[in-house]
């Protein structure tokens, strides 16, 4: 086929997810079942995300999505929670200066809900409410590694 120029048509991109699993899960409620009783105020919260990723063979990516959380009352820990939660994915016909940012941030983004709702449960069948997490930027927290990475890289 050609694109109305005589020139060649490229094949269109594509991403295909070849498998999505939990590599690590674990939930601690360490002060059960005193933790369990009404608080006389709302936990705080503290999540930590993190993206990584590797090749696998040509065109294809195990990505993992790492989400670490605490909820402390005080100087008391009510739950914490760790997750690593992985795809495969077969990357075609991506330029290679978009590849880096498919990776690390829609590779990401078809993970999370997948993730937030395997912490969700977790939390409840710890026996507290659903921990619902909030939507992730994943350009944000793309742009906020890429920085620090060259920051990193920049001699003293």
């Amino acid at each position: 086929m050609t694109n109305g120029n005589g020139a060649p048509e490229a094949a269109p991109p594509q991403l295909n997810v070849l498998a999505q699993y939990t590599k690590d899960l674990s939930f601690e409620n360490p002060n059960a079942p005193a933790s369990l009783a009404p608080q006389a105020q709302q936990p705080a919260i503290n999540i930590q995300i993190n993206v990584g990723a590797k090749a696998l063979a040509e065109n294809e990516y195990e990505v993992t999505l790492s989400i670490e959380g605490k909820a402390e009352n005080g100087s008391s820990l009510i739950f914490s929670f760790e997750l690593q939660y992985a795809g495969v994915f077969r990357i075609v016909n991506v330029p290679n200066e978009n590849l880096h940012p498919l990776v690390m941030i829609e590779c990401p983004r078809l993970l999370f809900p997948f993730a937030r709702e395997i912490i969700a449960t977790a939390v409840r069948d710890g026996g507290f409410p659903p921990l619902l997490l909030d939507p992730v930027d994943f350009v944000g927290l793309y742009r906020q590694n890429m920085e620090r990475q060259a920051a990193e890289q920049r001699p003293s």
